[in-house]
């Protein structure tokens, strides 16, 4: 086992509990090379049957599973550590996160090779973390959140102070596509002045723990951070413990659009925060004067993953001036995207857990109407088709006509595999109306992360922008899925962060504003 097994990590130290089970990383090459013999081996691993040395470099390292003593304690630990990291000044704590930063970059090579070994595309991996430096953790950000949280006026005698406040005890509960991505994005809530207790899933657990014990908590001991400041363990799902803990304030939680809106209901009837991260179907616009050769490129990133992440152009809408070529151009680059194993260079797709929602989706569109331009086979790890192989060929259909385009699955509902939806309006109408129609069509969409448009047209850009309200992120003839550094990565509206969703900075939506006024002499 290259990086040997992760205990729990709680109040400072490393507790296995009492009678630990373990949860033991099959690398994603052993899995499609050998399924079978391979989760049987990983079974055996869990129950402790065959050893890690008998299974030699197919299993990568192994986390301690989390009791429900252990849940509960680092609840308590938290709560315990909340008051006396919560007076660190906001300086402080930000020097903490640039410390945590560099303490990542040192540590890029042997996160992306966990990723990797846990099943995520090697040039994927490699972005997600050495981006990072310039999101969500960039100076820009964190020095704009850390002033949003004191303004001073003086009003005669008064000094008048409006500040935003940590919330308190913030449990984050990433998604198993992009577990380590996102517990790290989450963790800024660190440096409002919460405590944190991460729960790694236990799919994707080692390298949620590794970044957690080997980047993170040395910079938080090394400052002199109090026991408990972050906690990190493997387990089930904790959100009902969570829900029914006295200590808890605020949930991160990312999933599907359904259960997290049940379960922002949940959070506010027991009294924490919902932060949700839930659900995208993001639509791209590529208008008639677009540079095709860029639109091209960030279309195609929707099959990143096969298509299983939230923040890809699930959707086209092509003007019918360029629509022919724009398919024609897709179709080329789509056919040069190929399945692989995730540590060789270039590949982007990855297995498919959802194959007959896939054909499900797919049957339902062509029967009304839509056409297969390009895909629709499974295949095999070598690009050969294939009736069992674990990949899917990148699919793109062509719908003719907004007006009942939402009638299909592929283009109402968030999908979780590589089928792209290009969306082409009726011709005839003038580019005003047809505009107002297509801006009509994306802000109508019930989810809203991220929308991109694609114009050389500066009037064109400009009338976009005053239109365009829906998502947390707009991207103008730029990467869609991209992300950039000071703007959210991450939050928006609809069936994505619920109702009280918007662009999500952590660092900010885990504080809470407070008016304070200071008479000297008294009044």
């Amino acid at each position: 086992m290259k990086y040997g097994i992760y205990p729990a990590y709680i109040s400072g130290r490393d507790i296995t509990g009492e009678d630990p089970r373990f949860v033991h990383t099959i690398t994603a090459r052993a899995l499609i090379e050998d399924t079978f013999p391979s989760l049987r081996l990983k079974r055996d691993l869990d129950l402790g049957v065959t050893s890690p040395q008998e299974a030699g470099d197919r299993v990568a390292g192994a986390c301690v599973v989390a009791d429900d003593a252990m849940t509960a304690m680092a609840l308590e630990s938290a709560a315990r550590a909340a008051p006396a990291w919560r007076r660190f000044p906001v300086a402080e704590r930000l020097e903490i996160g640039y410390r945590i930063v560099d303490r990542l970059m040192r540590h890029v090579a042997p996160l992306v090779d966990i990723l990797v070994a846990e099943g995520t595309p090697r040039s994927m991996a490699e972005g997600m973390i050495s981006g990072l430096p310039y999101t969500s953790w960039s100076r820009e950000t964190l020095e704009w959140c850390a002033g949003q949280t004191r303004f001073e006026h003086r009003d005669g005698a008064r000094e008048l102070v409006l500040r935003r406040v940590p919330d308190g005890v913030v449990c984050i509960n990433p998604p198993q596509n992009a577990a380590t991505v996102n517990a790290l994005n989450g963790l800024t809530a660190l440096l409002a002045g919460n405590t944190v207790v991460v729960r790694a899933p236990r799919g994707v657990a080692l390298s949620c723990m590794y970044a957690m014990r080997e980047v993170v908590a040395p910079v938080l001991e090394e400052a002199g951070a109090p026991a408990g400041t972050l906690n990190a363990l493997c387990g089930p799902p904790a959100l009902d413990a969570w829900l029914a803990s006295e200590h808890v304030d605020d949930i991160i939680y990312f999933g599907g659009s359904k259960k997290g809106l049940e379960f922002e209901r949940e959070c506010i009837a027991a009294g924490k925060k919902p932060i949700l991260e839930l659900a995208g179907n993001d639509c791209c616009v590529v208008w008639r004067d677009a540079d095709l050769d860029a639109a091209v490129e960030t279309v195609t990133q929707f099959f990143m993953n096969s298509g299983q992440i939230c923040n890809v152009p699930n959707q086209v809408v092509a003007h019918p001036a360029i629509a022919d070529e724009l398919i024609e151009r897709l179709v080329e680059a789509t056919k040069k995207i190929q399945p692989g194993y995730p540590d060789e260079a270039g590949v982007v797709l990855t297995p498919v857990l959802g194959v007959d929602w896939f054909y499900g989706c797919l049957g339902e569109a062509l029967a009304k109407g839509a056409k297969l331009v390009h895909g629709g086979r499974r295949l095999e790890v070598d690009g050969s088709p294939s009736d069992t192989g674990f990949f899917l060929e990148p699919s793109i259909v062509r719908v003719d006509g907004l007006r009942d385009a939402r009638s299909l699955s592929v283009v109402r509902d968030e999908t979780f595999f590589p089928l792209l939806p290009i969306i082409v309006p009726g011709a005839g109408a003038s580019d005003d109306a047809l505009f107002d129609e297509v801006l009509s069509f994306v802000n109508s969409n019930v989810y809203g992360l991220r929308n991109s448009f694609w114009s050389t047209d500066p009037a064109t850009i400009e009338r976009f922008l005053d239109g365009a309200v829906n998502g947390g992120n707009l991207k103008i003839n730029d990467s869609h899925s991209g992300f950039v550094p000071f703007l959210p990565n991450q939050g928006g509206n609809g069936l994505t962060g619920g109702a009280f969703g918007e662009a999500s900075h952590p660092m900010l939506r885990t504080t809470r504003l407070q008016g304070v006024s200071i008479a000297r002499p008294a009044h």
